[in-house]
């Protein structure tokens, strides 16, 4: 497989992702937060069994790293995505698509208490990212919307699990570490669901579509053609690609639930964007001349 169609592959995830913002907020005209996400986590769980049966089953499952890892991992993909769709109650698609991609910044952040080291590069990132993140959600009153800091505190979240997912990703199988995740995160979802909400099956059936693009295509299909796109192409490459996921969120919210974003709110959005981008760039590599 060429590197042109890796590229396209990794677009292609970070366009689905980016339109997955739409699902979740259509889905909840019908369901509940924690009903939506227990669902779209029950297919994304079921949605990998094929691919585990076809390239996983002979691999070991007594590894204590991947039961831990997905018990960690689930935990807070749960957290991340239960402050991400109840934020969505309160704020636009365009907007919990950007302010989500803040972990892409603040991922090398948490890494100095790692002992990691950050570049210039990424400070300037933040900076511009962090001006952004002030123009897209702090209104003339000085305050930050509800949904928004609902929002902000899921990156946190997400933040965490882009760390742990590196941690693990080398230690044990993917695609069993993916389904363990999912399982562990359908499982906190539905006891949620059920203390605070009334799930049922009717609004299951109504919000099908949704459910069925955010569990099967932004989850089961997405996170696979993401492992297949990142064979040929670095990750620092990879990052700046999905970055675009972002773009994709306020394109879905403007064509498919009309939502309008004022100049303000678009200066701030191209900030944070600029930001990610920044913090993502690839180093030029040095060139060594042959000596004469």
């Amino acid at each position: 497989m060429s590197n042109k169609i890796s590229y396209l592959l990794l677009v292609l995830v970070a366009a689905i992702w980016g339109f997955s913002f739409v699902a979740q907020s259509a889905g909840m005209e019908f369901m509940g937060p924690h009903s939506f996400n227990a669902a779209r986590f029950i297919l994304a769980a079921v949605s990998l069994l094929p691919l585990w049966f076809a390239l996983s089953r002979k691999k070991p499952l007594r590894d204590p790293r991947l039961w831990f890892g997905g018990l960690l991992a689930g935990t807070v993909m749960f957290a991340g995505f239960s402050f991400q769709q109840i934020g969505l109650l309160h704020t636009s698609a365009g907007n919990a698509g950007f302010i989500t991609g803040m972990y892409i910044v603040l991922v090398p952040i948490v890494g100095i208490f790692l002992k990691q080291h950050t570049s210039s590069k990424t400070w300037l990132g933040v900076a511009f990212a962090t001006a952004g993140l002030f123009v897209l959600c702090v209104d003339d009153n000085i305050s930050i919307g509800y949904g928004d800091s609902l929002e902000l505190i899921g990156v946190v979240f997400w933040t965490m699990h882009v760390l742990a997912i590196a941690w693990l990703a080398s230690k044990v199988d993917a695609i069993s570490l993916s389904i363990i995740q999912f399982t562990v995160a359908a499982v906190f979802a539905s006891i949620f669901a059920l203390l605070l909400e009334q799930p049922s099956w009717q609004a299951v059936v109504a919000s099908s579509i949704p459910l069925l693009y955010a569990g099967i295509a932004a989850s089961g299909i997405a996170c696979t053609l993401q492992i297949i796109g990142q064979r040929k192409i670095e990750p620092n490459i990879a990052a700046l690609i999905l970055a675009c996921e972002a773009m994709f969120a306020v394109l879905g919210g403007w064509l498919i639930l009309d939502e309008s974003m004022s100049i303000k709110e678009l200066s701030g959005c191209l900030l944070m964007l600029s930001g990610m981008i920044i913090s993502q760039w690839p180093k030029r590599q040095k060139v060594l001349l042959p000596a004469t």
